[in-house]
C-alpha cells in the first residue's frame, strides 16, 4: 500500500470522522465548491489532535476548531494526491449535488403540474384550483414526479375531471371501467386504491363540498353524485306503489303496487328491464321511514311514493327520467338541512321536481314541533356549507337564522296527511 493509500485510509478514524461529516454536507449542499468553513463543537481529546495536524495547535479545552474547505482540500491533497472531494468519494457513499438535484425535482414538478394547469377548467372552476393548490402543497405532485409512471397521473386526471365537468348533468351515466377505458385505455385505472382514483376523487370532493372520501360506501356514493356507476347492483331506489309497463320490471312494479308492497329497484334492474310509467303524480320522499309508515298506514291507496334513501342515487335519476318522459310531474320532500335541500334544488333543476312541503313555513312548523333543543343534541345543529333555495328564499334566510335542522321523519305526519288526502 503507497503512502498516498495508507493516508486515505488514515481519514477512516473516528477522530475524523465528524470533520469529514461536516465537509461532507457543505460540499452537497453548495454545489462541491470550496466556499467557507466548517468545523468540530467541542471536540474530545483524539479529535483535537487529528486536527491540529490539519489547522495547527489548539489548546486543550477549545469549544471549537474551525477550517476553511480550501485549507482542508489543500492539506488532504498534499497528504493523499487527491482533493477533499475526490477523498469523501473514495471513503463513500458518493457525494450528491443537492442544489442540481433539487432543480431537476422543481422541473419534473414543474411539468407533471403543467398539462393539469393548462386544463381550461383552471381558469373557470375555483374547486379545480383548490385541489392543484392542494395537491401541490402536500408533496403528492413532487412525489409522482419522483415515481416511475406516475408523472403523467395529474393530466390524466385532469381529463376525467374535464369530461365529468362537460357532460350534461341529464346525460347517460357511465361505468367506472368505462370511464377509466375512455380516458385511459384501461378499464381498472379509476379503482381504488390507485393514484388517478386517489387524485380525481379529492378533486370532486372539492367540488361537491365535501370531505374526502374515507371508505368504499364514501366513495361509492361521490362516484354516483357524478353519475358515475360503480356498482349497478348497490345504486338503487325504494319504491311503492309504481306501477309500470314493461316485461319483467315493469310486471314486478305492478305486482308489488296492487299489494301495496315496497320494492327495491337496482340500476341493474331499470337497465335491463326497461319501463314505461304513466304516473301522472309521483312523491319523492328521502328518508325509508316515511314511506315504510306509508306503506303500513294506506297501503295499496297510497300515491305512488319514491324513497331516495338519502341522496339521489343514478338509479333514482334514472328512474326520474323515466317518470317524466312519461308524463309525470314529481313533488320532492327532504331534510331540512343544507344536504337536503341541495338535492331538492337539484331534483328541481334536472326533473322539474316541485319542493313538496319545503317551504320556510313548513320549516318553521317543524321547529315549533321539535320544541327546544335538548342538551346534547348536537346532531340537530346546522352544519355545512349553506345553499340557496330558489324556489323559497325565505327557507334559506330562516334556516341560517335558526340554525337547526329537521329531519324528514320529524314531519312524516304532514307528509301522511298530503298522501292520504292526495288518495281521497
Amino acid at each position: 500500500m503507497t503512502v498516498a493509500a495508507q493516508t486515505v485510509e488514515r481519514y477512516r478514524g473516528p477522530e475524523y470522522r465528524r470533520l469529514l461529516r461536516a465537509a461532507r454536507r457543505r460540499l452537497e449542499s453548495n454545489g462541491g465548491t470550496l466556499d467557507g468553513s466548517i468545523g468540530v463543537g467541542n471536540p474530545d481529546e483524539a479529535e483535537r489532535k487529528a486536527l491540529i495536524g490539519l489547522v495547527g495547535y489548539r489548546e486543550p479545552g477549545v469549544k471549537r476548531i474551525s477550517v476553511t474547505l480550501r485549507e482542508l482540500d489543500a492539506v488532504v491533497r498534499a497528504g493523499t494526491g487527491i482533493g477533499l472531494a475526490a477523498l469523501l468519494e473514495t471513503l463513500g457513499p458518493p457525494l450528491r449535488n443537492r442544489p442540481r438535484e433539487a432543480a431537476r425535482a422543481l422541473a419534473a414538478r414543474d411539468e407533471a403540474l403543467r398539462p393539469a394547469k393548462e386544463s381550461p377548467l383552471h381558469e373557470s372552476a375555483q374547486w379545480y384550483r383548490e385541489w392543484l393548490g392542494e395537491v401541490s402543497r402536500d408533496g403528492t405532485v413532487s412525489r409522482l414526479a419522483r415515481r416511475p409512471g406516475t408523472a403523467g397521473a395529474l393530466a390524466r386526471a385532469a381529463r376525467v375531471l374535464e369530461f365529468l365537468e362537460a357532460r350534461p348533468e341529464d346525460d347517460a351515466e357511465i361505468t367506472l371501467a368505462g370511464l377509466a377505458a375512455k380516458i385511459t385505455g384501461h378499464p381498472k385505472a379509476l379503482d381504488h386504491p390507485a393514484t388517478l382514483s386517489t387524485l380525481v376523487l379529492r378533486a370532486l370532493a372539492l367540488r361537491v363540498g365535501v370531505p374526502a372520501p374515507g371508505t368504499a360506501e364514501e366513495r361509492r356514493e361521490l362516484w354516483d353524485r357524478h353519475e358515475v356507476v360503480v356498482d349497478d347492483l348497490a345504486s338503487r331506489i325504494l319504491v311503492l306503489n309504481l306501477p309500470a309497463e314493461g316485461e319483467g320490471l315493469g310486471e314486478w312494479l305492478t305486482g308489488a303496487a296492487r299489494f301495496g308492497t315496497p320494492f327495491q329497484v337496482t340500476l341493474h334492474q331499470l337497465i335491463t328491464f326497461p319501463v314505461v310509467l304513466r304516473a301522472p303524480v309521483i312523491y319523492v320522499c328521502e328518508n325509508p321511514a316515511v314511506l315504510r309508515r306509508a306503506a303500513a298506514e294506506l297501503g295499496p291507496e297510497c300515491p305512488p311514493l319514491v324513497c331516495t334513501e338519502g341522496r339521489p342515487s343514478t338509479a333514482f335519476h334514472r328512474l326520474a327520467a323515466v317518470a317524466v318522459r312519461g308524463g309525470a310531474h314529481l313533488r320532492y320532500h327532504g331534510d331540512f338541512d343544507w344536504p337536503g335541500v341541495d338535492m331538492a334544488g337539484v331534483a328541481a333543476r334536472r326533473h322539474g321536481a316541485q319542493p313538496w312541503r319545503m317551504s320556510a313555513a313548513d320549516y318553521l312548523a317543524g321547529l315549533a314541533n321539535l320544541g327546544d333543543l335538548p342538551e346534547g343534541d348536537e346532531h340537530l345543529r346546522l352544519t355545512g356549507r349553506p345553499v340557496p333555495t330558489p324556489w323559497d328564499p325565505a327557507l334559506a334566510d330562516a334556516m341560517r337564522e335558526r340554525g337547526r335542522a329537521v329531519y324528514e321523519e320529524a314531519v312524516a305526519d304532514s307528509l301522511l296527511t298530503d298522501l292520504g288526502g292526495d288518495t281521497a
